[in-house]
């Protein structure tokens, strides 16, 4: 299958496809996204002691003063908030690992792989609800944004590339889910006009061949 250019999201001109419907039949709100992402795992120095606790996903703890464990990210905001932690910021979130991704990220024509998966919704809920844990907190939140930036520029570009191909089906490398959310009602909308024209110069050349 030949590649159409080299874009930040490489564009394919073939038919289109179930997988690629499949991809964008569910609308998952930003909301859903948050609750997965809060489900990511993140370390935290308890101020308490207590035995391991049986989650419905997971088990976790014991904990122990002072003793760093690993906890879903939902439950370590919730002790932060009771004052019964301190959390562990991801080893990621600081100066000098985001500048090296930033500088990665607008060297690069494709989207770079980012430490999480959720890295968007895991920094702002940190930034939001933690930040007397994390030292530079202001110039992390600034290289987030930067980042994100970037990223909000190559994937606008390349739908304005793959509109104007009229290529209908697209390998998405490296983004996340909220990038992928982001952009989920112009895909289909924009997928659907090009499947009706597409069908509409058919039936067009099929009227003409026949007269």
């Amino acid at each position: 299958m030949p590649v159409v250019g080299r874009f930040a999201v490489k564009w394919y001109s073939c038919n289109f496809i179930n997988s690629c419907s499949n991809l964008i039949d569910h609308k998952m709100d930003n909301t859903e996204i948050e609750f997965l992402a809060e489900r990511e795992f993140i370390s935290i120095v308890p101020k308490f002691n207590c035995d391991k606790l049986y989650l419905i996903s997971c088990e976790i703890g014991p904990f122990h003063v002072g003793i760093p464990v690993q906890v879903p990210l939902w439950l370590a905001i919730n002790l932060k908030q009771r004052n019964e932690c301190q959390i562990q910021k991801p080893a990621w979130m600081d100066v000098a690992s985001l500048e090296a991704l930033k500088e990665e990220e607008m060297n690069s024509e494709l989207f770079i792989a980012l430490p999480s998966n959720h890295f968007q919704e895991v920094s702002q809920i940190l930034l939001n609800q933690a930040t007397d844990d994390i030292p530079q907190a202001d110039g992390i939140r600034t290289l987030i944004k930067d980042i994100l930036d970037i990223r909000i520029a190559k994937l606008r570009s390349s739908v304005d590339k793959f509109v104007k191909l009229k290529a209908t089906y697209a390998q998405l490398d490296n983004l996340t889910q909220m990038e992928i959310n982001s952009m989920r009602n112009f895909l289909t909308t924009a997928l659907d006009h090009l499947r009706n024209l597409d069908k509409t110069e058919r039936l067009a050349e099929q009227f003409a061949s026949i007269n």
